[in-house]
């Protein structure tokens, strides 16, 4: 286990508000985390998303004296909901809160845990939202009327504790095993292991979702395919008995085998075609037809074009 550190808080640099635009998602449901947590083991459990664009699955973990808030929905609102609900099941214990990486989705609600509870990102998941939360920040408040009404009061929230490489922490009688995996789908993906049981992968994976691929050049092209694919054979060796995904339904071990089998179709097909002379646009064509038509039932299929379009321009290559 990696020493933990002490963070001296400063402001974040801003990168370049220019960027590929992301898909579409105006028209979707309101960003809201709705529900109660449902444990999917002891002590283990998952506020689900519903399905609904912007709304990752949140986990709660509660131990014998402390509990472990993992993410925390898009802006303040709904992390104040998450907190509640944290509250709820954990009463007095002392609160931590992680997220899987600096995705708006994921972790611009941590402003309600401020003072709540102790947050704990690895140094790669700081030094990130410091580079680029505000320009996130932006783009995701452009992505519809609804996301911009939950982001309008956001504040980019720095840790209180870092850690380098792997940390645990002790909750009493559960243990929380937090681990950096990135680059993969952003710079500083981590994965959350509880009790060598419960597996916590964000974006890593998702339930019938295509993999989201953010590669936003010139903004934001620090995904990393081949990484990724490496992450996902690791994961898979891990056997976990229950893997909760970033966004869709909580399931097993076969779900990481079959991000990992898209992901390397991917990197196969489009090292085929750039070798025979296809360019970006025609590769990012062609594996949009042929992914669709095997992947038949997966859902947010915008997502390949930009999936083939990092792996021909060499994110990871």
């Amino acid at each position: 286990m990696f020493r933990l550190e002490y963070v001296i808080m400063c402001p974040a640099d801003s990168p370049p508000a220019d960027h590929r635009d992301p898909p579409d998602v105006s028209t979707s449901p309101p960003p809201i985390v709705r529900g109660e947590p449902v444990e999917v083991s002891e002590g283990v459990y998952v506020i689900p998303d519903g399905r609904v664009e912007l709304v990752p699955n949140i986990g709660i973990v509660v131990g014998e004296h402390s509990a472990l808030v993992i993410d925390t929905g898009l802006g303040p609102r709904n992390g104040a909901y998450v907190l509640e609900q944290a509250r709820r099941l954990a009463g007095e214990r002392r609160l931590y809160l992680t997220v899987t990486h600096f995705h708006p989705e994921h972790g611009f609600g941590a402003q309600a845990f401020k003072g709540a509870a102790t947050i704990v990102y690895n140094t790669g998941q700081r030094d990130e939202l410091r580079r680029k939360g505000a320009g996130y920040l932006d783009m995701f408040k452009g992505l519809s009327p609804a996301a911009e009404i939950e982001l309008h009061y956001a504040e980019l929230v720095d840790p209180d504790l870092v850690y380098e490489g792997t940390a645990e922490i002790d909750l009493g009688g559960r243990t929380a095993a937090l681990r950096a995996v990135g680059p993969a789908h952003t710079a500083s993906d981590q994965v959350i292991l509880i009790d060598d049981r419960v597996l916590f992968g964000g974006d890593l994976f998702e339930t019938r979702i295509f993999p989201i691929v953010p590669y936003f050049p010139p903004f934001d092209v620090d995904v990393d395919g081949v990484r990724w694919m490496s992450v996902l054979d690791e994961l898979v060796a891990l056997d976990a008995e229950i893997v909760v995904p970033g966004h869709g339904e909580v399931a097993g071990t076969s779900l990481i085998r079959d991000v990992r089998d898209y992901l390397g179709h991917v990197h196969e097909e489009v090292a085929r075609l750039r070798a025979a002379g296809a360019s970006a646009d025609e590769t990012a064509a062609a594996l949009d037809t042929d992914a669709r038509a095997r992947w038949a039932t997966w859902e947010r299929p915008e997502w390949i074009g930009l999936a083939a379009r990092a792996f021909y321009h060499g994110a990871g290559r």
